[in-house]
């Protein structure tokens, strides 16, 4: 089988008069859409519209088959091209044309400023430039993973391609060879401070062709030209094409054309009229005005992208013996793989042997994509994947999978994608690689977002928990490890306390002690040494009751309350003391009205580079010494 759209090697003249004609309507609705809402971007919308209704035409994407999983994506990157958009969609009947010219840009209506998924027929949520072309690419990958013939279409600005991340992404594409995924810059050299070519000079086909694309250059206005180059892109090309399609911003209307002005300013009334005759398009903006005031509910079909993912991760492997959280990770991974063959994909980022994938890499070679040292692609990248049938994995050291891309993670969670990161080197338990390796804000990070799920497991047997259970639940997962090796978790009897039959359950603490002077609520890296707390305490007749605490963004709060039972609560944790677990603990206390004096133990300035123990001791954070504040304090 092969793909089977764009096959004829010409369009007719027929075909192209009417694609003409829909165009033509669309360069109406925008500027009727855009200055109804008095905002938006009519420029870019106008110049990009042919590109737009040529794909509609004749891609593999239509208002009955948005939802189908084998079905073509167009990824509009440039999301600030939402009125184009819209109106496409609209006169291919996914939806009444006419509500989105009417409530475009409204509050509490679907048509957004930037597009948005709820809208039929918008396959990503896109507005922070640069992001889209690599979400594309983690679509284009699980297709061809998968052995779908399904095409990825990515519409960009000129502008846009001044990003990093575009170039990271342009790389990872010619090392996979994604042929099924085309590229189509909408090049009419202007954005919003003037030409391109005084903003930041670029060489487009001469870069593109550098990272192994083939470029193809047309008249961005002509269906014909337009045609060819996707039908060759879809059918013939041996490598990525990127279709440089030259436009002209403002097109259709002769005092909009090649003014940058009009890349986000609205026409006012007047002109509007005047722009309206031009086009020969007989409506009228008082009638949508109108209708604005009144109240619409809309229903749009929700598509259900995750019907099949359903992994096996039955099963468990338990540790008696000290080892790392980071290899109890790896070991779990590579135990559902194999109950799992050609369904799970990891994305490491050159750190393999560090954070433990080496043995999936091994194994399951063609699922181990290996990017390179290109943070902010693979965030997105490893999205656009996560949003098919297949699990996925991204791996990577804290303060790259979380401080250096947390805007790709934001706009992950907007799109609700399904990706899980290992985040590995966590804290001040990285020891010797200093400062700049100390990951000491994510759970801050994180705390920024509403949907992401944290998990800082205390050992190998939670964490071989921790891991199953994230890859059997949909949703972003963010599962943080440190570096060093951890003992097993034991009872006061000598036995495992996360044994074979535990179960994890995100939002429920642990109990790891009990005592009746003071609750030390920790995680993670910090466990072993909260016992060493507790240890030392004890022997002086202080009763210390540990908490677990290893989802910090879902508070157990029958644990709290259980808790306030002893005199002082103390947080633990070797993460900027401003905005961790103590602050989050502190921030529900005084929410629910409970008086409770919190003892905050965390990262107060940028630490030394050694033994972890030392550095430890310098942050202040040694067992030792904390214990004697504790004392102190009672």
């Amino acid at each position: 089988m092969k793909y089977q759209f764009f096959n004829e090697e010409m369009i007719s003249k027929n075909e192209i008069e009417e694609l003409k004609k829909v165009a033509n309507e669309c360069r109406g609705d925008i500027l009727l859409m855009t200055t109804n809402a008095k905002s938006g971007h009519p420029g870019g919308s106008m110049s990009s519209i042919d590109i737009l209704t040529l794909l509609y035409k004749y891609a593999n994407i239509s208002k009955d088959n948005y939802c189908d999983d084998d079905r073509d994506r167009i990824i509009v990157s440039n999301g600030h091209i939402s009125p184009a958009v819209y109106s496409i969609l609209g006169r291919n009947n996914f939806f009444d044309v006419d509500d989105a010219i009417t409530y475009f840009r409204k509050a509490g209506y679907p048509f957004e400023g930037h597009i948005d998924r709820k809208v039929p027929g918008v396959e990503w949520i896109t507005g922070n430039l640069g992001q889209g072309i690599s979400s594309a690419a983690g679509i284009a990958l699980a297709n061809k993973l998968q052995g779908k013939l399904a095409h990825t279409f990515v519409l960009m600005g000129d502008g846009e391609q001044q990003k990093g991340q575009i170039v990271e992404t342009r790389r990872f594409i010619s090392k996979y060879n994604l042929t099924n995924i085309t590229v189509i810059i909408d090049y009419n050299e202007l954005q919003i401070s003037g030409s391109i070519h005084k903003v930041i000079p670029q060489d487009l086909k001469a870069e593109y062709e550098s990272t192994g694309w083939e470029v193809l250059e047309v008249n961005g206005h002509d269906f014909q030209a337009l045609y060819n180059a996707l039908r060759y892109s879809t059918h013939l090309a041996a490598k990525p094409v990127v279709i440089i399609a030259k436009t002209i911003m403002g097109k259709g209307v002769s005092f909009m054309e090649n003014d940058e002005k009009w890349h986000g300013q609205t026409l006012p009334e007047n002109d509007l009229e005047i722009a309206l005759k031009e086009l020969k398009i007989d409506r009228k903006l008082s009638t949508y005005r109108a209708k604005r005031e009144e109240k619409k509910e809309f229903s749009f079909k929700l598509c259900d992208f995750y019907s099949n993912t359903k992994f096996d991760v039955n099963g468990s492997l338990l540790y008696e013996s000290k080892t790392d959280n980071r290899s109890a990770f790896g070991n779990a991974l590579f135990d559902i793989a194999q109950k799992n063959p050609k369904k799970v994909v990891v994305f490491d980022c050159d750190l393999a042997g560090s954070v433990k994938t080496n043995k999936f890499a091994s194994d399951f070679e063609d699922y181990f994509i290996q990017n390179g040292i290109q943070e902010h692609s693979t965030a997105s990248i490893s999205a656009g994947c996560s949003t098919s049938s297949l699990l996925t994995f991204w791996a990577d050291f804290g303060v790259f999978a979380a401080d250096e891309v947390f805007n790709q993670l934001r706009l992950n969670e907007i799109n609700h994608t399904n990706l899980k990161i290992a985040a590995t080197h966590l804290g001040l338990n990285v020891g010797e690689d200093g400062k700049t390796h100390h990951a000491i804000n994510y759970v801050a990070l994180l705390n920024n977002l509403y949907d992401f799920k944290l998990i800082l497991p205390a050992d190998p047997n939670q964490t071989d928990r921790a891991v199953r259970f994230a890859a059997k639940e949909l949703g972003n997962f963010f599962i943080g490890m440190g570096r060093a090796k951890l003992e097993p978790v034991k009872k006061e009897d000598g036995t495992l306390f996360f044994d074979e039959n535990y179960k994890y359950e995100y939002g429920k603490a642990d109990i790891l002690r009990d005592g009746d002077d003071i609750t030390l609520f920790t995680y993670g890296n910090m466990v072993p040494y909260a016992m060493e707390i507790y240890n030392i305490l004890n022997k002086k007749g202080i009763g210390v009751r540990i908490v677990n605490i290893s989802s910090p963004l879902k508070l157990d709060e029958d644990a709290i309350r259980e808790s306030l039972k002893t005199k002082l609560f103390i947080t633990y944790e070797d993460h900027n003391v401003k905005n961790g677990l103590g602050a989050i603990l502190s921030s529900y206390l005084i929410d629910n009205g409970i008086s409770k004096k919190v003892l905050k133990f965390g990262v107060t300035e940028y630490a030394k580079s050694g033994i972890a123990d030392e550095v430890y001791k310098f942050a202040g954070l040694a067992p030792e010494d904390v214990a004697k504040k504790i004392e102190e304090s009672l």
